[in-house]
């Protein structure tokens, strides 16, 4: 089921596209099946849609995008109507709803012959809905990849339909890595270095030193697939959880909701961010509803943001870090809105390996529904479990220009807030200074 409005727009004379060597080749490939392993801002999806264009047009068929998220799906499709102006092609976009299961945004633009290029976010609905020549769009990132290969691939034997799969690497346990041996697949790894080599502008020092984490440089940008043997999630654990239609918004927008909700809040300054995650019941399980990260912010602003937050009623119960820059937060909170509704938590190791085996359990259970976003998704991948001498397990993160495993900590104060704050009813509502008025004989 779709709705929508089509716009048309016209043509702009500007036929050219200026390509690397290693883009080139890949848009001039004739490959049916083609496999594409690319480091990060390397043209990837640029180049991947001018492909698919040209292709479509040529072939006459029908072109499908399949990407991990709807903003994903958005900013590819963003590319496509950029060539499209570019190389002068008259076209008309669509914006409207899909309904699989669950609605999706679907996005479309109508080529000369009507042709069409349809934008969605991949799960095994959509992937069954269409028939055309496919584009899996940063495929390692896919949930449920499998079943989407399953739904999509049969699409493609009538008519010789034509696969691009290009992604970079998220680890070894998902059907792209298995693909980059698979000899029916024409095969492209094109790391920065090769990138660079080829006339990319940038600086390899920089970028590694910007990023303070040298196996996620070599994941990103080397197109290495790491062992994950250490990883306290695996990038196919936390893929399993995302969810594609899931839409999230800040903590201000939780003044719009009338359900239950739950947050946790990992506290930072300088170095670190804080993350205010608030989650909300799901059925048998828990849903993200709005995620609000502050970077450099004074404890005051934190504060305000809080305590506007914590007025609201149907925000039952807060769990906050209240380790070392968290304590006077914490307390202050505590004064304020009472210890019903604000809870201190002590990142002791027992503290830490509870609540990190209790989102764990609910990621491996499909309880805990995340966005599709690669800042999560590379920040709960970055905490690694080792043992003590003693068989305690201790939870570590490197500390990185993007955090210190921050988002994983605050998902994991709202789980533990939620545990607490469902237990009973609630006992204490916040509320501004009392004031009274008398008049008359009381």
């Amino acid at each position: 089921m779709s709705n929508g409005v089509a716009r048309t727009v016209p043509a702009e004379p500007a036929p050219f596209v200026p390509l690397l060597p290693y883009q080139l080749a890949d848009v001039e490939s004739d490959a049916r099946f083609r496999w594409c392993c690319w480091a990060r801002q390397t043209g990837k999806s640029f180049t991947k849609s001018l492909r698919r264009i040209l292709r479509g047009l040529t072939r006459h068929r029908n072109q499908v995008f399949l990407s991990a998220g709807e903003r994903q799906s958005r900013e590819l499709m963003t590319k496509a109507r950029q060539h499209c102006h570019t190389l002068g092609i008259a076209h008309a976009f669509m914006d409207s709803e899909y309904f699989a299961g669950t609605r999706f945004k679907r996005l479309e633009i109508t080529l000369p012959g009507g042709i069409r290029v349809i934008g969605l976010p991949a799960n095994p609905q959509t992937a069954r809905g269409f028939t055309g020549d496919v584009l899996l769009d940063e495929f390692a990132m896919h949930r449920d990849d499998r079943e989407i290969w399953a739904a999509m691939f049969p699409t493609l034997l009538r008519g010789g339909g034509e696969l691009d799969v290009a992604s970079t690497p998220k680890g070894p346990d998902n059907l792209f890595a298995r693909l980059r041996d698979n000899p029916r697949f024409e095969h492209s790894t094109v790391t920065l270095q090769d990138a660079i080599a080829a006339g990319l502008d940038a600086d390899v020092d920089e970028l590694r030193l910007s990023m303070g984490d040298d196996d996620l440089f070599r994941q990103e940008f080397l197109c290495e697939f790491l062992d994950e043997s250490a990883a306290f999630l695996t990038y196919a654990q936390i893929a399993a959880c995302e969810d594609p239609a899931l839409i999230v918004r800040g903590v201000a927008d939780l003044a719009r909701v009338v359900a239950d909700v739950f947050v946790g809040v990992d506290v930072g300054r300088h170095r670190d961010l804080t993350v205010i995650w608030a989650i909300m019941s799901d059925g048998g399980g828990w849903a993200t509803r709005a995620i609000t990260e502050l970077k450099n912010e004074p404890f005051r602003a934190q504060q305000s943001v809080l305590s506007d937050l914590l007025s609201l009623s149907h925000v039952r119960h807060v769990c906050i870090d209240a380790g070392g820059l968290g304590m006077q937060l914490a307390e202050t909170l505590v004064e304020n809105f009472g210890r019903q509704k604000v809870e201190p938590v002590q990142f002791t190791l027992e503290a830490k390996s509870a609540m990190a085996t209790r989102l764990r359990i609910a990621v491996e259970e499909r309880r805990f529904r995340i966005p599709v976003d690669s800042a999560i998704r590379n920040d709960w991948h970055s905490v690694e479990r080792t043992m003590t001498p003693d068989g305690h397990m201790r939870l570590t993160a490197a500390r990185t220009g993007a955090g210190h495993a921050d988002r994983f900590w605050a998902a994991a104060l709202a789980l533990r807030a939620a545990d607490v704050g469902r237990a009973g009813p609630m006992e204490a509502r916040a509320c501004g200074p009392l004031s009274f008025f008398r008049e008359g004989a009381w």
